[in-house]
């Protein structure tokens, strides 16, 4: 059996983002909640005054944190700066207000973000322990990017307090999203001939210059910064440690289910995607004028959800991920990498609560067929690697498929790569009771499903579903961010305090399981999830 990876990677990203937006409708209740609700703010405290290079801000003491919500880190990117790499901010005179979130950037409504058609977007937050910025105490830094395909979510649904707790600065972004952070045309280059595309890659870049030149000011410690963030945020880590324009600005990464797509689409390729974008909205003269001229809102009505994903420009990506990290190609710090044990299932359940016919013995071949895009003949295949017999439900037996091929052993592939030349430190997360947030219940379980990790490392907000962990899951996730802090603040997740996370080697092939109430080693990663067949079926 034999099959094109990468034709398999855009068939699973057609799933992947077009799935995010598809539950509108079903949750619109929620959602409507959602977006006409403001985001909680904290409450009046202590008022806090730092200077930044563009201005004064200040901030307010809310609880275990201090808050500076809502800082410009480049320009809006409006008018003429739409589709065009990040500009400074402009400077302010007095002291700006940064106690309430700014506008996050444009996207239709969705389980995973809030409805919004503000270019003014490009904001982040810094959350300091109490007092950091008047004891200068050179805290490490922890950037997180969110997830949401590309198209979705926003920087004011992640509180970091609990990982603020441990001794570190957290900082939340905004980048461009969709058509306007990723839409790839010739008509947009800088120079004729010149790349397009990537914008959201150069708002993080700019939003990582920024830390570098006024953390300071908040008690942290520029040289020490982590690249966090998950799905498609993890996924912007991967591409930011092959990206030759953010090295040196930051020094370790960790990346929760990010190694979904590793070969990326060549320029040739995107912009052939982008001018089909121009003439479907108008513009056959495939004009900047025109497409800068465009309503918001059309641009986000029309957008092809599974078709902005970061592409070779040849100036922010010169080569895909895979074969620069295999190559040593990258920028080299040490890595958290992981992914769930049941990634898929969010996308399975996604489809039938969209409406699709659920995975029955009877469509379940022809099922593996339409997720992965292959013959008949090798969905009988991959059916008889997965029968359904092994499983509790055809559904569950389908999200073994996508998590596997999709997710599990791409992310056994980053590890080995990684391994050759950083220390590189790989987890499952493997708890399959934990709370689903994002999607109503389905006839089967979600078990440690795509995105379930996050709320154990951050208090979530504007999730259509409430999650409460038992005592149990608070003993895990207590566990998780003295990791992930331990990692942000000398380079190893390790401590005294929890089970030793040995570093990963093609080898021994040493992979924690996040598994409450206390991890654990596991070393049949590959075994468990099938990876010597989907090696040979590539």
């Amino acid at each position: 059996m034999t099959k094109n990876g990468s034709t398999w990677r855009v068939r699973a990203g057609v799933r992947l983002g077009a799935g995010v937006i598809a539950l509108g409708a079903l949750v619109a209740g929620a959602l409507t909640a959602r977006a006409s609700t403001a985001p909680a703010q904290p409450s009046p405290g202590t008022e806090l005054v730092v200077t930044t290079a563009a201005g004064t801000l200040r901030g307010t003491t809310a609880g275990p944190a201090d808050e500076f919500l809502g800082i410009p880190y480049a320009a809006p990117p409006v008018g003429p700066l739409r589709w065009q790499p990040p500009q400074h901010a402009a400077p302010w005179t007095g002291i700006r207000d940064a106690t309430a979130f700014a506008p996050h950037c444009p996207q239709p409504p969705s389980a995973f973000g809030v409805a919004s058609t503000s270019e003014n977007c490009l904001y982040l937050n810094v959350y300091t322990p109490p007092g950091a910025r008047a004891g200068a105490r050179n805290l490490p830094v922890m950037v997180w990017i969110h997830g949401g395909a590309f198209i979705a979510g926003e920087s004011d649904d992640y509180n970091p307090a609990g990982l603020v707790r441990h001794g570190v600065i957290v900082v939340t972004i905004n980048y461009r999203l969709g058509a306007l952070g990723f839409l790839a045309d010739a008509a947009l280059a800088s120079h004729p001939g010149g790349p397009s595309g990537n914008y959201g890659l150069m708002d993080q870049q700019a939003a990582l210059r920024w830390v570098q030149a006024n953390i300071r000011q908040f008690g942290g410690n520029p040289r020490n910064v982590t690249l966090s963030g998950e799905s498609s945020g993890g996924l912007s880590v991967l591409s930011q440690l092959v990206s030759a324009g953010a090295r040196g600005l930051f020094s370790r990464a960790i990346v929760e289910s990010g190694t979904y797509d590793l070969t990326q689409a060549t320029l040739a390729t995107a912009e052939t995607a982008g001018q089909a974008f121009a003439a479907k909205v108008g513009c056959t003269s495939q004009s900047a004028a025109c497409l800068r001229a465009l309503p918001v809102s059309t641009i986000v009505d029309n957008e092809d959800f599974a078709g902005y994903k970061p592409d070779i420009d040849g100036t922010v990506l010169t080569q895909s991920i895979g074969p620069a990290l295999a190559s040593g190609q990258f920028n080299r710090v040490p890595v958290i990498n992981g992914t769930n044990r049941d990634e898929w299932r969010l996308f399975v359940a996604q489809e039938q609560l969209d409406g699709a016919p659920p995975v029955t013995a009877a469509n379940y071949q022809a099922s593996i067929a339409s997720l992965l895009g292959v013959s008949a003949t090798a969905a009988t295949a991959i059916a008889a690697e997965y029968p359904l017999s092994a499983y509790s439900s055809p559904p569950v037996a389908l999200g073994a498929v996508g998590t596997d091929e999709i997710f599990a052993c791409p992310a056994l592939t980053v590890d080995e790569s990684l391994s050759k030349y950083v220390p590189t430190y790989a987890y499952e997360f493997n708890d399959r009771n934990a709370p689903e947030r994002y999607l109503a219940p389905v006839g089967f379980p979600y078990g440690a499903a795509h995105e379930s990790e996050v709320q154990y490392l951050f208090s979530l907000a504007n999730t259509p579903f409430p999650g409460v962990l038992t005592p149990s899951q608070q003993q895990l996730a207590a566990a998780m961010r003295q990791y992930w802090t331990n990692l942000a603040k000398t380079g190893s997740p390790n401590s005294l305090a929890d089970p030793w996370w040995p570093r990963f080697d093609s080898t021994s092939q040493q992979i924690l399981s996040l598994v409450p109430p206390r991890p654990g080693v596991e070393t049949g990663f590959a075994a468990e999830h099938h990876c010597t067949f989907w090696a040979l079926a590539s």
